[in-house]
């Protein structure tokens, strides 16, 4: 369809109506033409051959190109907001990302990420080429979901930003995007966290206050009480007191630094803040620590023993380390999956607890559930097993292991690289809320109604609506002087297995299918036959391959009990 032929459509859908300085008006879609064309359209048109794809991590890409995705993303969180009836959320950032890069997510009724159903239009939204196409693709979405226009809701769009010198012109287009729908509302909530913008929308659509002063009050509050719960027989004396927190040059950093000013119980020290003039994920951050097992910009030997942790740029992900005492720049690393770990030992023992000496007559059994990927370490898919508890495997990416985590009275996930969380099913929260009552009357300050004070405080001190590095920091140094744990003790649970990732070019991605959770490979036959039989040379060998989400390569995976000497295999080479 050429440019007339559109605009042919979009005047005779009555949509669209003449002269187009006016605003045009139906029962389904009233828009601000002046704001949508021609005007803002070509102040932030689409770059010439750029072509953006929306993920878990939403749309990335330097800075400079844009203006016109965000504007867009505007629109879009609008439409979202009309859909649901609910306050939706819009974040600018590029996480672990360069500081020249910038990126945007949108953020669900729920907190979590942009409905899977809706990202197909995002990327037809990001991507249209010309004024009438994004016309078009707007009009003829809003009549496919039946988006209503009646002026009975009205829709309403948290804005929010990391420290990135290019967010604040990012976020005015995003804003006038919103403002491109009649009566839609943009609140500016500053420079934020991700996980602090989707904790703002969660709460805000519970109906509870959203605010960041009430955000940081619902995590000290809850990080006191399980202070106040901690078993007066814990060795505290075998805790080094000391936290030094690498803040990735970002947020977090800011953050954690008004958090410290709150808390007299933890004693915190910030580096890599921003402020000296570092630059933001460079040679700092979890993403760097994890994948290089090396201490960041500003650690060394000086440290070697103290326990240490790194935030990533937009503080939705947590790592721990220790620096090696033999090494002024390597590190024992300490990944999300055992953050994961330390998490279910601690929940585990609280329901052991609760419904092992079952009182009165409102008695429970939760269901716990773990969730990871195929690129969790065996050894920690093995621990958790030998736990007794339920592990399940989905692929990857956050959404799938979310989802998931969400079929459980408690669900727990985590990946690696340290983004995870703990959910709470509504169900359960009201049964412990009355089965707390109930205790405090028949035996108040029993070990019973601890364990229950303990899991809803875990519930309110843990961010239910995405990972969050502030309070999974808090939870874990929480659960380590209950548990009475060095970092030392903690980093013993299991000893991970020696493993190996990369990737290989292919010229078609697509030809690569799996299927258990990307575990198995369906095609190309005879792949997966491949695998096996070079696996099965290797004690505790396990392998998978699988193709990437975005670009034409195939990752592969690849673990073993030892590094022992040997041949390259015909995976990892």
């Amino acid at each position: 369809m050429d440019v007339k032929q559109r605009s042919n459509l979009l005047e005779s859908s009555c949509l669209f109506p003449p002269p187009l300085g006016h605003h045009f008006i139906s029962k389904r879609c009233r828009f601000h033409v002046t704001n949508l064309f021609p005007f803002s359209y070509f102040l932030f048109s689409l770059f010439a051959g750029v072509k953006l794809s929306y993920g878990t991590a939403g749309f990335r890409a330097d800075a400079s190109i844009l203006q016109s995705t965000m504007f867009r993303m505007g629109i879009l969180a609008a439409l979202r907001s009309l859909k649901t009836h609910s306050v939706i959320g819009l974040m600018i950032t590029a996480s672990h990302n360069k500081v020249s890069d910038n990126g945007v997510k949108i953020a669900d009724p729920c907190g979590g990420m942009l409905s899977q159903h809706w990202e197909p239009f995002s990327d037809q939204l990001a991507n249209a080429p010309d004024p009438q196409t994004l016309l078009l693709l707007i009009i003829e979405f809003v009549k496919k979901e039946n988006i209503p226009f009646d002026g009975a809701f009205t829709a309403e769009i948290l804005l929010g930003r990391d420290t990135r010198p290019s967010g604040e012109s990012l976020l005015e287009a995003a804003k006038q995007g919103v403002s491109s729908i009649v009566g839609a509302v943009a609140h500016d909530m500053g420079i934020l966290t991700t996980p602090q913008l989707h904790w703002m929308v969660r709460a805000r659509n519970k109906g509870l206050k959203a605010t960041e002063s009430d955000y940081f009050e619902q995590l000290l509050s809850s990080f006191r009480c399980l202070m106040d719960l901690i078993p007066n027989e814990s060795k505290m004396d075998e805790i080094e007191d000391r936290l030094i927190v690498d803040g990735a040059n970002g947020v977090g950093g800011e953050k954690l630094e008004v958090i410290k000013k709150m808390l007299s119980s933890l004693v915190i020290e910030v580096h890599n803040t921003g402020k000296a003039g570092g630059i933001l994920n460079e040679g700092v951050g979890a993403d760097f620590v994890q994948k290089e097992k090396v201490v960041p910009h500003g650690f060394g030997s000086n440290h070697a023993g103290i326990r240490c942790a790194s935030l990533d740029g937009d503080a939705d992900r947590l790592v721990y380390f220790s620096v090696a005492s033999n090494s002024s720049n390597k590190i024992d690393l300490v990944d999300g999956d055992k953050i994961l770990s330390l998490f279910a030992v601690f929940i585990k023992e609280q329901l052991s607890i609760l419904e092992g000496d079952m009182k009165g007559n409102n008695n429970y059994k939760a269901s716990l559930g773990v969730i990871q990927t195929a690129y969790a370490n065996g050894a920690s898919t093995d621990y958790l097993k030998h736990l007794g508890l339920e592990v399940v495997l989905t692929p990857t990416g956050v959404k799938y292991l979310h989802a998931r985590a969400a079929l459980y009275d408690i669900g727990i996930y985590f990946e690696a690289n340290g983004h995870g969380t703990i959910l709470f099913s509504e169900h359960y929260l009201s049964w412990l809320e009355a089965k707390n009552i109930e205790l405090s009357s028949i035996s108040q300050g029993s070990e019973l109604q601890k364990a229950a004070l303990r899991l809803l405080a875990v519930s309110k001190l843990i961010n239910q609506a995405v990972g969050d590095a502030l309070s999974g920091l808090l939870l874990v140094e929480a659960i380590l002087r209950h548990m009475g744990w060095s970092i030392h003790r903690w980093n013993e649970l299991y000893q991970d297995l020696p493993s190996r990732q990369l990737k290989v070019q292919v010229v078609d991605r697509t030809a690569v299918v799996t299927a258990n959770a990307e575990t198995v490979v369906v095609s190309p036959a005879g792949l997966q036959e491949a695998i096996n039989a070079e696996i099965a040379k290797y004690i505790k060998g396990r392998s998978f391959v699988r193709p990437s989400g975005t670009e034409d390569v195939v990752r592969v995976y690849s673990e073993a009990s030892t590094r022992r000497s040997r041949q390259p295999c015909q995976l990892c080479g």
